[in-house]
């Protein structure tokens, strides 16, 4: 997994590419302990996000439940195999998407 940070101001794009999953959904977690003190608007582009287990699920709702007391959270560039996980999931009820 490759996480990409895009910063300007209280705004933070993180993108994701490769897999979220078990193995990597920790490094994900660590990242947003430190990225997101001075955010107030969190964006996750997943269009390079080839697959997410319920680990980086987990990771994506406590982004939102973070994000919720500080500011907002969307996904965007979400592949119909992850909208189906979200879906599925109950997630799109959740999250924000794009």
């Amino acid at each position: 997994m490759t996480i990409n940070k895009n910063s300007e101001g209280s705004n933070l794009t993180i993108s994701i590419e490769g897999r979220l999953d078990t193995t990597t959904a920790p490094e994900l977690e660590n990242e947003l302990k430190t990225a997101l003190d001075d955010v107030t608007e969190l964006t996750f582009d997943l269009e390079k996000l080839d697959y997410i287990s319920s680990a980086g699920l987990r990771v994506l709702l406590s982004a939102q439940k973070t994000m919720n007391q500080k500011g907002s959270m969307k996904i965007k560039n979400v592949k119909d195999e992850i909208m189906e996980i979200f879906e599925v999931t109950g997630f799109v009820d959740i999250l924000t998407i794009e």
